[in-house]
């Protein structure tokens, strides 16, 4: 489904991506793990078409979108959420909700997925009306992916959801991720928590400075020392 071989790509003079090649089959969760400043954000952003890529290519179901714009990767089926969630503070988030789906025209089948929306996330179903800015942290990070999902993704691209968010709440973010993926779509995900993400993924890649270092299934990585010491805080 994605194949990204190979790129580069910087910020101004800084090497931020050093030749990152990756690969996800439709229907996967995979995950991308590291440290702070790994690169983890960047490879979505460079897969996306916020931040170029000045090597190498990225391809979406056998089609080359290395230099094609956002908006045009979004109409093909790749949609992100942002780290830091991004939404519309002064729009109610019934309105959040149809900026994602600007791109459509199929207006029926639009109301259909905002109504699954609100069966994913019962509490944006009550909220409806509130402006977005208002929502507590966990309920900004419901509509950030429930608005990515409006759009119809193929594959969805999200930047860590559980970032500032309590316990209980990243668990239920990670249910819900799981119940999406089920429904065919799927999922690449960078994530800080390591624990959450491996038990949720399929596959994982490990990036440190701008480099993919390992590779392999979640349970794979989920039980190599070197992953569980840098991590997963283990000894």
């Amino acid at each position: 489904m994605l194949k990204v071989d190979n790129i580069h790509t910087y910020y101004g003079s800084i090497h931020a991506l050093k030749g990152v090649s990756l690969e996800i089959n439709e229907g996967e969760i995979v995950t991308l793990i590291g440290a702070n400043g790994a690169g983890k954000s960047t490879t979505l952003m460079s897969i996306s078409g916020v931040t170029r890529a000045k090597k190498g290519s990225v391809t979406f179901m056998g089609k080359d979108i290395t230099k094609v714009s956002t908006d045009k990767i979004v109409a093909m089926g790749v949609t992100q959420v942002p780290e830091g969630r991004m939404i519309f503070p002064a729009l109610t988030v019934e309105e959040n909700l149809l900026m994602g789906s600007y791109l459509r025209k199929d207006k029926d089948v639009v109301v259909k997925d905002k109504r699954m929306v609100y069966e994913l996330f019962p509490v944006l179903s009550e909220r409806r009306k509130q402006h977005g800015g208002t929502l507590s942290g966990g309920e900004q990070q419901m509509l950030a992916i429930g608005r990515a999902l409006m759009a119809r993704p193929a594959l969805l691209l999200l930047d860590e959801p559980s970032l500032g968010l309590a316990p209980i709440v990243v668990e239920n973010i990670f249910e819900v991720i799981k119940k999406i993926n089920s429904t065919g779509t799927t999922v690449l995900l960078v994530e800080q928590n390591a624990q959450m993400a491996l038990a949720a993924a399929d596959r994982a890649y490990v990036l440190a400075t701008g480099e993919v270092i390992m590779e392999g299934t979640s349970e794979e990585l989920l039980n190599d020392p070197k992953v569980r010491a840098a991590y997963l805080g283990e000894e």
